[in-house]
């Protein structure tokens, strides 16, 4: 009933397994990559047809991580998983990266690529396993793909490179003294892709020769995906890029000198303009049947993106005019905002919440992207970049310690409640300086008044 193709080898310390033909037989390509007792399924589809007028290659990579994949069951006050998580975040750009250029020149019909932690041993990570799963599931498919790809984890203990450390040994390289890299290697049987790492105190030799372990022991890998789809592949989707050299040659005739007039200009909204108007300049010349061509709007990119690179090659110099060893000016300022926190009531901020200065509200500039960082709510780090952009980042990320923070929660200006001033200078009995942190504060919420 079920063609079910299975190939396995040993890889470092486990065994590792990919099969097909037994779940999602519906998708383009599905495989389940297996790593000890770690198990990711990746399903592939991919549009047959470019949509009218696509002039870009909607490639999307999920990768999914659920509690049940570690036998736990999510409790305390939610009970329901929502939202991706940042791991599963950043590990879907991991995938992303090393496959997202190995697509033939040309292609830009919609590709979905989803990964699903179906087991985690909680010994070995996911994330490479998932990138092994869909490379496999690419290959398999008869989608376009210049692969297969493979990914490798390195560690470095006691001067030996390690393959694929467990889980515990990489989650705080700063609480291991002996575990000193943590690097993510992706790559082609000939070449790497893709290079991310953390690591303490190595040198560039230590780092290459890490680049170079990785890309080594991914090779059994990739023969192991090329026998799988020896038996497993579909027939290749016959695809053939289009050809508008002509359209580009006109674009590139009607334009060029324009567009490169036009980002030589450092001020950016200046230049978004000129090269607006170049734009236009270059539609104003083309015939009715160059407008409705469909590549018009990747001839347009090509244009720009061999007017831009090729500036930034030949004469040594940045969008915005600086040379390419030259940063940006960095500009900061603290103590810009009145009503936030840590801007009032100095006086109770040293003694009930440990070190929140007038400080805490503070801009940094660079170049035209502005941020703006003040501590919130949740005693954490708030950084804003003007006027669109939010992340939030730990509280360790400034030179503060904060313990609580009292705010107005019905959306009003923040107005810290203060406590009555102590009539002695002993400090307060759970303050940093005090031996007896378990007994209660020496004010009671009720004796709070508001501050002036």
């Amino acid at each position: 009933m079920f063609n079910v193709v299975k190939k396995e080898i040993e890889w470092g310390h486990d065994t590792l397994t990919l099969e097909t033909g037994k779940v999602a037989r519906q998708a383009d390509g599905c495989v389940i990559a297996t790593y000890g007792e770690t198990s990711v399924m990746a399903a592939v589809t991919f549009a047959k047809a470019q949509k009218p007028g696509q002039d870009f290659f909607p490639l999307t990579v999920h990768y999914n991580e659920k509690y049940y994949a570690a036998g736990k069951i999510p409790g305390g006050f939610f009970k329901r998983e929502a939202r991706p998580t940042e791991k599963e975040t950043l590990t879907s750009r991991l995938i992303d990266r090393p496959i997202r250029p190995l697509f033939v020149d040309g292609f830009k019909n919609e590709v979905l690529v989803i990964c699903t932690v179906l087991s985690h041993d909680l010994e070995n990570d996911p994330d490479v396993v998932a990138m092994i799963a869909a490379s496999a599931a690419l290959t398999i498919s008869g989608a376009p793909f210049m692969g297969p790809i493979a990914g490798a984890r390195v560690g470095f203990v006691d001067g030996e490179y390690v393959l694929n450390p467990a889980v515990d040994d990489m989650q705080d390289l700063r609480n291991n003294p002996e575990q000193r890299l943590d690097l993510v290697v992706a790559g082609t049987k000939d070449a790497v892709m893709m290079v991310e790492s953390e690591a303490y105190e190595l040198s560039e030799a230590e780092m290459l020769g890490a680049v170079k372990f990785g890309h080594e022991q991914m090779q059994p890998v990739i023969d192991l995906i090329v026998d799988l789809a020896e038996d497993a592949a579909k027939e290749p989707f016959n695809f053939q890029a289009p050809d508008f050299s002509d359209l580009s040659a006109a674009v590139k005739a009607a334009g060029e000198e324009q567009m490169r007039a036009a980002y030589a200009i450092t001020d950016k909204q200046e230049r978004t303009a000129a090269v607006a108007a170049a734009k236009d300049a270059i539609k104003a010349a083309l015939t009715e049947e160059q407008l409705a061509d469909e590549n018009l709007g990747t001839a347009l990119k090509k244009l720009e993106s061999a007017v831009l690179r090729g500036d930034v090659v030949k004469n040594g110099k940045r969008i915005d005019g600086r040379a390419l060893d030259t940063v940006r000016p960095i500009v900061s300022e603290t103590g810009i905002l009145p009503r936030t926190h840590g801007s009032r009531c100095s006086h109770v901020v040293k003694r009930k919440v440990w070190l929140l200065r007038r400080s805490a509200p503070a801009t940094m500039s660079n170049s035209s992207t502005r941020c703006t960082a003040t501590l919130s709510r949740t005693s954490s780090c708030t950084t804003t970049s003007l006027p669109t952009r939010s992340v939030k980042l730990g509280v360790s990320a400034l030179p503060v310690v904060v313990k609580s923070v009292t705010v107005n929660s019905h959306g009003a200006p923040f107005r810290p409640f203060c406590p009555p001033q102590p009539t002695s200078r002993t400090p307060c009995a759970w303050s940093p300086r005090s031996r007896n942190r378990t007994a209660p504060p020496r004010w009671l919420p009720s004796a709070a008044v508001r501050c002036p």
